[in-house]
């Protein structure tokens, strides 16, 4: 059974928000914390949730480099953090799997792109796109070093300059620091 993750958002929680701001669509109501785990923080002005699932979309050569480089989160040097919430369009969702694959890996090279940083920067994808009452279809997270952020930046700036990217039409990105 897959692992229930949730995000949430309010004025406490282990990590500070540094920055949050609506890259496509409307913002998150704005939070100083976020807290990640499997449970509903009481004082949450909002949360997210979904499961961390199977690979999707990755053929067996893309997964054994994937498990050659496990993305480990909670490294110790990795304080800093991104929560990036994903909504893709009926478009997106209405292309059959085949389809989604070409743009996904051999239009935009997602998961090569990403391979290229997984010494660095660790990732969850929590899906819940399937989840009743979800306002998005993809909660992705990342932890990684501060120094690694402009190595993060660019991740981010090579994946949004996809072809997949047309497909994005709700992205919210909030930046964490780790309360120590």
């Amino acid at each position: 059974m897959p692992d229930p993750i949730v995000f949430s958002g309010g004025p406490s929680g282990g990590w500070r928000v540094m920055r949050q701001s609506a890259v496509h669509g409307e913002e998150l109501p704005p939070v100083a914390r976020l807290d990640k785990g499997a449970g509903k923080l009481g004082d949450a002005s909002w949360t997210l949730s979904g499961v961390a699932s199977n690979l999707r979309y990755t053929m067996a050569a893309e997964k054994r480099v994937l498990d050659a480089t496990p993305s480990v989160l909670g490294r110790p040097g990795a304080t800093r953090a991104a929560l990036i919430p994903i909504t893709k369009s009926a478009a997106w969702w209405g292309m059959a799997q085949d389809e989604r694959r070409t743009v996904l890996e051999d239009q935009s090279r997602h998961i090569a792109i990403g391979s290229d940083y997984l010494s660095v920067i660790s990732r969850q994808l929590v899906h819940c796109r399937d989840q009743p009452g979800a306002r998005f279809d993809f909660l992705t997270w990342f932890e990684f070093a501060p120094a690694d952020e402009p190595r993060f930046d660019e991740l981010l700036a090579k994946l949004r300059a996809t072809a997949e990217w047309r497909f994005v039409e709700h992205e919210v990105e909030l930046r964490l620091e780790k309360v120590t």
